[in-house]
């Protein structure tokens, strides 16, 4: 059974991050506040994390469209081939804060996505999440947690999300009540930026 874990928002406690941080680095599953809904993730460089996780969603980890959360831009180069300036300018004037920035992926990605052409980059706007990222040292892999009522579509209530999902995954994390509005996703790697899909950040950004 998982792990309930109380962190605030404002003033993460240190002694929290470090058990959360553990539990990535052991290859544990954690369900964490972000900027928009409650996310799934795993740290990005165990693939056997990377599976569960896609066997939790119901899907092939090559197929998986999940997101890698950073803590600021400077994991980019890691995972994104190099990026123009005004790309550049729209990821620093957007981030952190509510969006999936679609980018070109680059030899760097892990295994599992090698085959990819692009990768979806997030930095939220929140400082448990960045915290935890930061810490670990990597961004973690990252998709949100769907529900399956179509009216409801994302639990907000970090006592329900762990009621549902206690036996699935190692550490919930409780940061608040999430949003029920998932991030914007903008996919900057054509010549024009293209919205793919507008969620809670506004598009005056691009």
């Amino acid at each position: 059974m998982a792990q309930f874990i109380k962190i605030y928002n404002d003033n993460p406690n240190q002694r929290e991050v470090d058990k959360v941080v553990k539990v990535l680095q052991s290859g544990g599953i954690i369900i964490y506040p972000t900027d928009t809904v409650y996310g799934l993730g795993c740290d990005i460089t165990n693939m056997k994390a990377m599976e569960k996780v896609a066997r939790i969603k119901g899907m092939k980890l090559e197929k998986s469209n999940f997101s890698f959360v950073c803590n600021d831009l400077s994991h980019l180069s890691d995972y994104v081939k190099q990026i123009d300036t005004p790309t550049y300018k729209i990821l620093k004037r957007a981030l952190p804060g509510p969006y999936t920035f679609i980018l070109p992926g680059s030899t760097n990605l892990p295994k599992a996505f090698k085959k990819r052409k692009t990768v979806g980059i997030r930095v939220p706007d929140n400082t448990i999440a960045r915290t935890i990222v930061k810490q670990l040292g990597n961004p973690i892999v990252s998709t949100s947690i769907h529900d399956e009522d179509e009216v409801i579509e994302y639990t907000t209530d970090p006592e329900l999300i762990f009621e549902k999902w206690q036996n699935l995954v190692d550490i919930v994390i409780d940061g608040g009540y999430g949003d029920n509005l998932a991030s914007t996703i903008i996919d900057l790697t054509e010549d024009e930026p293209k919205v793919i899909r507008a969620g809670k950040g506004s598009l005056d950004v691009i």
